[in-house]
């Protein structure tokens, strides 16, 4: 049977950064090929691929979570019980616990299992729209999705909305300013009406909530900027809809928005007894 704290261990030690993710799909593919499941590993982007095992049954419940991590690697550490390192958590001690999950399953009887780790969880989440239209998708009856959730089962998790924000200004020596235009100043004008903003609340998923993750720009600092961007991940309570309008409200014609991604929130499927949360 697998020891999921060693096969933890052992994952958590390969880098997997997002956008990395080889290295760990091959493990845990020839992980779980020498375990005997049938394993299939296809490419949700070039170079970066899911990896989906079944039995010879079909896969009516799919035990699945990501391979990607954020930066940086921490590698793997253990001390008084506790396993450290990047992903102990989120989501290679999940992986680890959902392969040692499925062996206990097997040894019972139970076939009708699969096991799915896909990639760019943490980005655009590329690895689970591959998965979808597999043409094994149509077989999976529950999937059972693995994330840090306290242990409590989660009954909806909120959405999530990617884009970044771009403005352009006019170069010029800083000693001169009065000859340019700052596209960092304009950016932070823009900046500051996003975070005045009213954004939506729900009574179940509970606040929209928007984070500037990333701002960037000019060349040098005896230059006026001439260009500048934020990009920004805002967490959903609602549908897309609603918050892009807002969003394009708070701008204007000041800066160009480029959206990304748009995942709406979810309400999930739950267990009599269990704890139960919204995931973030």
């Amino acid at each position: 049977m697998t020891d999921p704290v060693a096969l933890a261990h052992r994952l958590v030690d390969i880098p997997s950064v997002s956008g990395a993710e080889s290295d760990a799909a091959q493990f845990v593919a020839l992980h779980l090929t020498d375990l005997g499941y049938r394993v299939e590993v296809f490419e949700a982007l070039p170079g970066r691929p899911n990896v989906l095992a079944t039995t010879d049954r079909p896969p009516w419940v799919v035990l699945s979570t990501h391979l990607d991590t954020v930066p940086p690697h921490i590698p793997a550490r253990e001390d008084d019980g506790f396993l450290h390192g990047r992903g102990a958590c989120d989501a290679k001690g999940i992986i680890a616990a959902q392969i040692a999950a499925a062996e206990r399953l097997r040894a019972e009887g139970v076939a009708e299992i699969g096991l799915l780790f896909v990639v760019d969880e943490e980005m655009g989440s590329a690895g689970a729209r591959a998965a979808n239209v597999h043409p094994r998708a149509r077989e999976c009856r529950w999937l059972i999705d693995g994330e840090p959730t306290d242990n409590k089962l989660a009954a909806g998790s909120k959405g999530s909305l990617r884009l970044t924000l771009r403005t352009e200004g006019v170069t010029a020596h800083s000693a001169y300013p009065e000859q340019g235009r700052s596209a960092i100043d304009a950016l932070l004008d823009v900046l500051a009406d996003v975070r005045r903003a009213a954004w939506p609340t729900d009574a179940f998923f509970g606040d929209t909530t928007v984070n500037i993750g990333v701002i960037a720009g000019g060349t040098r600092p005896n230059v006026v900027a001439g260009e500048a961007r934020a990009d920004l991940q805002i967490r959903l309570v609602t549908d897309a809809a609603p918050v892009k309008r807002l969003l394009e409200q708070a701008v204007g014609a000041r800066a160009q928005i480029e959206y990304l991604t748009a995942v709406n929130p979810l309400r999930l499927a739950t267990v009599p007894g269990f704890e139960t949360c919204v995931v973030r």
